[in-house]
């Protein structure tokens, strides 16, 4: 088990929405955390809150409640939960406490940005110092100059930027009315970068990192198919040399062939810049063949958490083995053979009494059940 610091946890998040008096539980009580260099799978079917969770790290929706970590740092943390108790309880010592971490927990997201901007300038002072110190004429004047461009974006960078996000569609995610170069480019341009020759000579090398070639720059979206849209998806992403990359069903819209190919290109990135990837999908033999670990989401809930090797050795949960069931192979007689296991939430739990919790089952598995299902499950555990 790997105890190093965990590039993003994510802390009992809730993402409601309201529509009038109805509130829809999108995600509920999610908990996770990524350790930098590997790829969390995050699998489950339409609908149960893969992809919100997804857009609830990057920060497009303000989270309902639960806490958000990046590189240690809390980028986003929900207070209506906060709220909420404030309007029920009357206790006075618990009101000043709920009113001093809504406090705190705005407090701590407005200043974010400005702690990571601090460092950042910190580190390039570390970097740039002794180097211009040691140079003269030309070469000293020339790092000045590039101590000074890096301190002006660094006081506009922004921590948030170093998590990217590959979108599902690969159509809809890509401005029709822009050029590939302006695509690729919008961050560099919004991080403060002004020099177009060093802005193409950047989005080059994006294009030709993943498959393309330089003069699709100047054509528009529409140009090209569906996978060399989305490795334009992918060039956006990495031009910003994020730490960690959110890949949001990146292959569900392309043919399998073309599928084969994104997945490789992202591995291929992953080894030659040290990415982190939260890898969304509904494609479990996909998900294997990528993850190091797996999530299971069903209905807005983690119910199921392993190495990907365990998980599918060794599902626990009636719903993570019903979705394994329903994987096809390529062999008649399996086939043949295969019993689909349906999952029926109803017949399966009863939580009228003893609600469900994440528990840990064994080292590094988890899985969502209540005290009566955890004996049943330790007891299964130890008779194998």
């Amino acid at each position: 088990m790997n105890n190093q610091e965990p590039l993003l946890r994510v802390e009992h998040l809730c993402q409601y929405f309201k529509a009038g008096n109805f509130v829809t539980k999108a995600v509920d009580d999610v908990s996770f955390d990524i350790r930098k260099g590997e790829v969390f799978g995050l699998v489950g079917e339409s609908g149960c809150g893969k992809t919100t969770t997804g857009r609830s790290i990057i920060k497009l929706y303000n989270i309902t409640s639960g806490n958000i970590y990046f590189k240690g740092v809390r980028i986003a943390a929900g207070i209506q939960s906060y709220k909420d108790e404030l309007k029920a309880t009357k206790d006075p010592v618990r009101i000043a406490e709920l009113k001093a971490q809504i406090r705190a927990a705005r407090n701590e997201q407005k200043n974010c940005d400005k702690e990571y901007s601090a460092k950042r300038r910190s580190e390039l002072k570390s970097e740039y110092e002794p180097k211009i110190a040691a140079a003269v004429g030309e070469e000293k004047a020339r790092m000045e100059a590039q101590y000074k461009d890096a301190l002006r974006k660094a006081r506009r960078t922004r921590l948030v930027t170093q998590i990217q996000m590959i979108f599902q569609d690969p159509i809809a995610s890509l401005d029709p009315r822009m050029t590939v170069r302006e695509i690729i480019s919008e961050g560099l341009v919004i991080q403060g970068e002004r020099d177009k020759k060093v802005i193409d000579e950047k989005v080059y090398e994006m294009l030709e990192l993943v498959g393309l070639v330089r003069e699709h720059a100047s054509r528009y979206p529409h140009e090209f198919s569906g996978g060399q849209r989305q490795r334009i998806g992918v060039a956006r992403s990495i031009i910003m040399n994020p730490e960690l990359i959110i890949a949001d069903e990146p292959v569900s819209a392309l043919d399998v062939s073309v599928q084969a190919q994104v997945i490789n290109l992202l591995n291929e990135l992953r080894e030659r810049f040290g990415l982190t990837i939260l890898f969304i999908a509904h494609d479990l033999s996909v998900v294997k063949y990528f993850s190091d670990r797996i999530g299971v989401m069903y209905y807005g809930k983690m119910v199921e958490l392993a190495d990907s090797d365990e998980l599918f050795a060794h599902p626990l949960h009636p719903y993570t083995r019903s979705l394994l069931s329903a994987i096809p192979l390529p062999d008649p007689v399996y086939e043949r053979q295969r019993r689909r296991i349906t999952y029926n939430p109803l017949a399966e739990h009863d939580y009228t009494v003893d609600q469900p919790s994440f528990r840990e089952v064994r080292p590094g598995h988890f899985v969502q059940c209540n005290e009566a299902e955890y004996q049943k499950i330790m007891t299964e555990i130890s008779s194998k």
